[in-house]
């Protein structure tokens, strides 16, 4: 089942974004924006695995959101906000790099049931270069590293490509995250 996120947030920019970033990072997921919270209900509001939300929508509108508690996510300004138990924030004024890792923990917590191969067929070997992808390291590395030809390496990135259909290293780093492979701070 692919899982629906919604981003209720009227700054347009903010949206498209975060919407750019969470692709990246759950590229499985199909995800809507909305302007408003109206926009939102008028569509199937309780369709979505989770909601990131405004803090300005979120306080308009919380008693919809704290039934909702473990699918909302508070987007906040760099401004720490007095928000209800159990509701994750997400300060979005950070630069890309730090933003994906917060998401990642974020996607940790909400789903600390993920474990490593439970999506995946990927041999024990590919989840080796895949670890070593994550880390940063070139095919070339990567061979000496594991004591396997360049030509073995790259063999088993395109197979990890195929299985996957994630082409991009940070698209194969966020993967590896995901799934457990590697802690997000290791990458």
């Amino acid at each position: 089942m692919t899982p629906e996120i919604a981003i209720v947030e009227p700054n347009t920019l903010t949206a498209l974004g975060l919407q750019g970033l969470l692709e990246k990072v759950i590229p499985h997921a199909v995800i809507r924006t909305f302007r408003s919270f109206a926009g939102l209900t008028d569509d199937t509001p309780d369709m979505y695995a989770h909601y990131f939300i405004s803090s300005q929508i979120y306080f308009e509108h919380a008693a919809f959101f704290l039934e909702r508690r473990p699918k909302t996510i508070v987007l906040t300004s760099g401004t720490a906000l007095a928000l209800p138990a159990g509701i994750p924030a997400l300060d979005i004024c950070q630069d890309e790099k730090q933003l994906v890792k917060s998401i990642l923990q974020l996607h940790r917590h909400g789903h600390p049931h993920t474990h490593a191969g439970e999506t995946s067929s990927l041999s024990a070997r590919e989840v080796e270069v895949l670890v070593l992808i994550a880390k940063g390291l070139l095919n070339k590395e990567i061979a000496e590293k594991l004591n396997i030809s360049l030509t073995t390496v790259i063999s088993h990135r395109k197979n990890i490509v195929e299985k996957l259909g994630i082409r991009s290293a940070s698209g194969l780093a966020i993967y590896a995250v995901m799934q457990g492979y590697v802690e997000a701070d290791r990458i």
